[in-house]
């Protein structure tokens, strides 16, 4: 998973999730709606392709299909829960790589001067 995947799949899921939630509810009729089974097709498709497999996808796509189950956020959820980061001890601090440089000057053989 690179960074900029995370970030589109992110996207993704929460456009999703608003569609889902708040504009097809007022275009289409009926808990069965194609144009909402197809978004969760597509979307399924595309967290696939830029995540990869991961078995939170399953739920949430059959959550998906479910009448009233569509109204939580559960692409966002899922997609937040597989790319969640590897947690940290508490306290502990990110490692920093660092470069030694010395203040003296070199000379011509190679050697430090102070």
């Amino acid at each position: 998973m690179t960074p900029a995947s995370v970030k589109a799949a992110r996207i993704l899921a929460i456009t999703a999730d608003v569609a889902q939630i708040a504009v097809f509810p007022f275009f289409v009729g009926g808990a069965a709606s194609p144009w909402d089974d197809a978004l969760d097709l597509l979307v399924a498709g595309a967290m696939i392709r830029l995540l990869g497999w991961h078995w939170a996808f399953v739920p949430t796509f059959f959550a998906e299909l479910i009448p009233g189950l569509d109204l939580v956020p559960t692409w966002t959820a899922a997609v937040f829960f597989v790319t969640r980061g590897k947690p940290r001890p508490s306290g502990a601090s990110p490692a920093i790589e660092a470069e030694v440089l010395s203040g003296g000057r070199e000379s011509r053989k190679g050697k430090v001067e102070s």
